[in-house]
């Protein structure tokens, strides 16, 4: 199937991929919306604390284009999108989507929440670099790139399964809580779990469908185009993948659960170092590869609105207000401005 799904590509001229593109990262988001709809239904007939709920099943949902799209990519050989789709959602998910989100309203501040899960995202953007850099010659690192070795991507995955533990554990303490859902009871009351696991299924099989058309069609969009694979997958498929975070932040400010607009987006970001990356590299037995685009700008643009939201919260009182809303917005229109305008 991969094998003529890459031939009938080929053959599209480049109009046609612009459309095959949109249509399917349109279908990407569906899938993953709907995924994480039918997700927090069931955790609600499971009664999983809210916490749990927004650290982890909402975030994970809203994770699972990215992780699709990276690990289909590695599969099929092409580490620059593997890599580069995750980094970029992280670019993304921080610098335009909770931009937006502070903009609209001012997002409220749990202390608790940034201190600890803040931290963790943070670090583990640092621990990402830290495994790409080719420690061993560090004075080729602009003319080769470097490696993510697959023993690290397993590492990565214990990290997730340690994160996912001590969430919830926490979570079960009741000392914060992540988010506030705002999930309607009596709908899902209404709903029998048959049926709530039927669209679960649809929204896994939407986004699986999806990555595999996506990922062949941003391949051939970035030979023609002449643009290394791993800055078109950290911009307009890395946007697209992050739609689901984009869509919960918009949805959950509408709605008065602005907390629920920066755990989604803290919680998917270190979902897609340790999730996205590690699954990634951890499926490919060669590892994955970092070409010098990384490290001379998507590495230091990822690094760079991951400080800036934490300087936000550090300067913020009680809310992450708009003036650095319009702060992110601006470095995320600067970066793709490097990607595409230098």
């Amino acid at each position: 199937m991969e094998l003529w799904i890459h031939q009938t590509i080929a053959g599209f001229p480049f109009w046609a991929l612009v459309v095959v593109l949109v249509f399917f990262i349109c279908l990407l988001s569906k899938g993953a919306d709907i995924l994480v709809d039918e997700a927090v239904a069931l955790s609600v007939r499971l009664s999983v604390p809210p916490m749990l709920l927004g650290a982890t099943v909402v975030s994970l949902g809203t994770t699972l284009p990215e992780a699709a799209v990276s690990v289909m990519a590695a599969l099929e050989g092409n580490p620059g999108l593997a890599l580069g789709n995750a980094v970029g959602s992280i670019i993304c998910d921080t610098g335009l989507i909770l931009g937006i989100g502070a903009l609209m309203k001012p997002l409220p501040i749990n202390r608790n929440l940034v201190n600890r899960q803040g931290w963790i995202q943070f670090g583990a953007g640092v621990m990402l670099v830290a495994a790409c850099y080719p420690w061993s010659h560090p004075n080729q690192v602009l003319s080769e790139g470097g490696h993510f070795p697959q023993a690290v991507g397993f590492f990565f995955v214990a990290c997730l399964v340690v994160y996912f533990i001590w969430s919830y554990r926490l979570s079960r303490r009741g000392d914060d809580s992540v988010c506030s859902e705002d999930v309607d009871k009596e709908q899902e009351k209404d709903a029998s779990t048959l049926f709530v696991l039927l669209k679960l299924v649809l929204g896994i099989f939407l986004v699986v469908l999806s990555s595999k058309v996506l990922i062949p069609t941003a391949s051939e969009m970035a030979v023609r185009m002449s643009i290394p694979e791993g800055v078109i997958a950290a911009s307009l498929v890395a946007f697209g993948t992050s739609l689901p975070e984009l869509i919960t932040v918009v949805t959950s400010v509408r709605k008065g659960h602005a907390d629920l607009a920066i755990g989604n987006v803290v919680g998917a970001d270190i979902l897609n170092v340790f999730f996205v990356v590690g699954v990634s590299g951890a499926v490919t037995k060669g590892g994955l590869v970092a070409s010098t685009e990384f490290f001379t700008h998507l590495f230091p643009f990822m690094l760079a609105v991951l400080i800036i939201f934490r300087a936000g919260i550090f300067f913020s009182k009680k809310a992450l207000g708009r003036f650095f809303g319009v702060l992110l917005l601006l470095f995320y229109l600067i970066f793709l401005y490097v990607n595409y305008g230098a």
